[in-house]
């Protein structure tokens, strides 16, 4: 199955490549990293190992419980210090099958075996939902980068447009010299910052390289207005309740507490009894053969029988094991209740995350038409002499701040309802497909 699954990655990422030569100018979409990332990505490969590695493990714990089968072949020289008689030769060829009647603790044994691969299977379930939002903040991560970058050089721009005006005015002998100062210090710490922001926007696409395994190029942006839809059901316990009922890492851990309470039976089981049936064949020859020797020597012989093996003492090991076992199923416990709590709040953090998205990028959207208009109102106030130049600047970092927080809240307002579906343990392909259809 996975051999299948590979290959079906690989041809999908081998068609998004194909379709990057014939267009190279075509911008990549979130889908087409997530493709590239189900195929690139060692940590969603590494779960599946995982996964597989316990998968064999119930296959061996199994194996004990079915007939056992073995032969086998000796050769034997003894010599009593006497000749001639008094050197021997045998060989013995003999053929074995044992089959185990009862055994508590091989039976449990592969109890626990199942539950740890059940256990791997929500793992690698939880990774491929984790690898989902992974792909996601990564890719927005680079889209808000670049809006910051892109802000930022534009209120460069604008600060050196407004140093060289007021240059050109301290000149023409319109303006003081603090008015040239001034502007070229709002200039320079916009340089600066735009120097800030290039590093940022390269980092986050090495993020989002080391996902997909693939050089970054052009990505699609979101529209301009977006849909903001709060969450469905609109009750937040409902979604923690969902949660806790269907959260992929919850559920593994729920089974690697199943897989401890069956190694408890196991290490109990040390006390008792085992039974073991066994039908052997064998021949044994001896030469020289003299008078009065073994009658059955050189005749195939067979036998059967069955085997109880009672415990007695062992030094204490099996008490030991029983209490091991139980204070690793406590640890278990333990774990997977700091996990719920913390699942729990994960999810009504994400609950009201969204519901506050929509509020920011509405107050944002309404923040960034405001400083915009401001701006104008200040440029027209500068040449007529009621507004200063510092008014200027000042409306000019406002309205950067304006659609940098509006930008920000808009790939935060996506970002979390996938954050939502994944603590919930229902997010997959299709969630990233509509917000795939956001993108232009």
């Amino acid at each position: 199955m996975r051999t299948k699954l590979h290959a079906t990655v690989l041809a999908v990422s081998f068609g998004i490549w194909l379709a990057a030569l014939a267009n190279p100018a075509r911008a990549t979409d979130l889908l087409d990293a997530y493709r590239l990332a189900r195929s690139a990505d060692p940590v969603l490969s590494a779960a599946d190992a995982a996964r597989r590695v316990a998968d064999e493990g119930v296959v061996q714990a199994r194996a004990p419980l079915l007939p056992q089968a073995s032969a086998g072949v000796g050769f034997n020289q003894a010599h009593d210090g006497t000749e001639p008689e008094g050197r021997h030769r045998s060989r013995d060829v003999s053929a074995n099958i044992t089959q185990v009647i009862y055994d508590g603790s091989l039976r449990a044994q592969l109890g626990a075996a199942r539950s740890q691969a059940e256990a791997q299977a929500a793992t690698l379930r939880a990774a491929e939902q984790a690898l989902c939002v992974r792909v996601a903040a990564a890719y927005f991560d680079v889209l808000s980068a670049a809006d910051s970058l892109a802000n930022l050089e534009a209120v460069e721009d604008a600060y050196r447009r407004q140093a060289e005006q007021a240059d050109q005015r301290y000149r023409n002998g319109l303006s003081a010299m603090v008015d040239v100062d001034q502007a070229r210090a709002y200039h320079a710490n916009a340089m600066a910052r735009t120097i800030d922001a290039r590093t940022v926007l390269a980092d986050a696409r090495e993020a989002l390289a080391e996902i997909t395994g693939a050089p970054v190029g052009t990505l699609k942006t979101l529209q301009t207005e977006l849909p903001l839809v709060p969450p469905a059901p609109a009750d937040a316990q409902a979604w923690v309740d969902r949660a806790l009922a269907q959260n992929p890492t919850l559920l593994a851990q729920q089974r690697g507490i199943d897989a401890a309470e069956r190694t408890i039976d196991a290490a109990r089981a040390g006390h008792l009894p085992t039974v073991t049936a066994g039908v052997g064949v064998g021949r044994s020859s001896l030469w020289p053969t003299s008078a009065g020797s073994d009658p059955s020597n050189g005749r195939t012989v067979t036998t059967a029988g069955v085997l109880l093996t009672v415990p007695l003492f062992s030094g204490g090991a099996v008490d030991s094991r029983v209490r091991q076992a139980y204070a690793q199923r406590d640890g278990a416990r333990d774990a997977l209740e700091q996990r719920r709590r913390a699942l729990a709040r994960e999810t009504l953090a994400q609950y009201r995350s969204v519901i506050a998205g929509i509020g920011q990028i509405e107050v944002s959207t309404v923040a960034t038409a405001a400083a915009r208009k401001a701006l104008e109102s200040t440029r027209v106030g500068l040449g007529l002499g009621t507004q200063t130049m510092t008014d200027l600047l000042l409306a000019i970092q406002t309205l950067s701040g304006a659609q940098d927080a509006l930008s920000q809240a808009r790939h935060r307002y996506v970002v979390s309802r996938l954050l939502l579906l994944r603590a919930a343990g229902g997010i997959a392909e299709p969630d990233l497909a509509s917000v795939n259809a956001l993108l232009n």
